[in-house]
């Protein structure tokens, strides 16, 4: 659909409930809300939007989502969340203190993976010696299976740490997502000087205008706006039940890597004879092996998938 001569486009670069802030490609921000029932804007939406007729308020109109290349999102029993949308990465940030979830970082990358949006795990707190150490190990596995994970200090080696995710984000759209504690505000004002002042102005117009504070926010890191940070609220769980238990195996790398071999084209990798997959659940490490406690993931995963929704 063509646009019409009165809407502009825009870039949503915050938003809460059904209200959002648009961007226009001037820089110049707007509160915008949806009109009637029309489809729900997050951030990293490029949309259609109207602005007010002269002298009818500051507020404009949504109209239009434009096609998305991806939207990543979580769902469980109750509701769907949805974070952000045409991502070109995510950061999941995790730290050695206080110990991480395997399981709500196997979620998340599965749910990354379900978008074709490439995962990239970061680990702070690298000063802490022995902890981090035994986080490290624990992050083997996704080293083996090909994710770049990242050692980061993010309180003890500033300058190091900005250079190093500069190299990362350049020219990249990242949703940056972590368990509070990990230093997901740390790394975003790091990143972005003055971030959580930016915050706090889209905050105070959203409540000027009767609407409650934003969750989710849109960041430039460079003048030329070519790199974005979004920064996501943190989340203790992380419901996947948006993904079919027969494709969950595709979603982890390390199992999806053996399942052609597997007896059957429409195995569980649970209980079939000839399992590939199983076939290759093994403590040694080794070129190939899937680690078993990520294979428990998996089955403990797969059994929450099959579950009857109740509705």
């Amino acid at each position: 659909m063509p646009a019409k001569p009165d809407l502009d486009q825009g870039l949503v670069v915050g938003s809460h409930g059904r209200h959002c802030v648009v961007e226009t490609p001037e820089g110049a921000r707007w509160i915008c809300h949806p009109r009637g029932k029309k489809s729900q804007a997050v951030v990293g939406d490029r949309v259609l939007w109207q602005r007010p007729p002269a002298g009818q308020g500051d507020e404009g109109t949504l109209e239009k989502v434009l096609e998305r290349r991806n939207l990543f999102y979580r769902q469980d029993e109750i509701r769907t969340k949805s974070f952000a949308a045409n991502l070109d990465q995510i950061l999941v940030l995790v730290a050695a203190e206080p110990e991480f979830s395997a399981h709500q970082l196997a979620r998340a990358l599965v749910a990354a993976e379900a978008e074709r949006i490439v995962p990239i795990i970061a680990l702070n707190k690298s000063d802490l010696v022995e902890p981090f150490a035994q986080a490290w190990a624990r992050l083997q596995p996704h080293r083996r299976m090909g994710y770049g994970v990242l050692p980061l200090a993010l309180e003890a080696s500033a300058e190091v740490d900005r250079a190093a995710l500069g190299k990362l984000l350049q020219g990249k759209t990242t949703l940056v997502l972590g368990p509070s504690g990990a230093g997901k505000s740390t790394l975003i004002n790091l990143m972005v000087p003055g971030a959580l002042a930016s915050t706090g102005e889209i905050s105070q117009a959203l409540n000027s205008g009767k609407h409650t504070t934003t969750t989710t926010t849109w960041y430039w890191v460079d003048a030329e706006r070519s790199t974005a940070l979004i920064d996501s609220p943190g989340f203790q769980e992380f419901g996947l039940h948006h993904i079919p238990p027969a494709r969950l195996a595709a979603c982890m790398p390390d199992l999806a890597a053996h399942m052609q071999d597997c007896r059957f084209y429409n195995c569980s990798h649970l209980h079939e004879p000839g399992c590939a997959v199983r076939a290759a659940v093994r403590e040694d490490g080794g070129e190939g092996a899937i680690d078993p406690h990520r294979y428990r993931i998996y089955a403990d995963l797969f059994a929450e998938l099959s579950q009857p929704q109740r509705y």
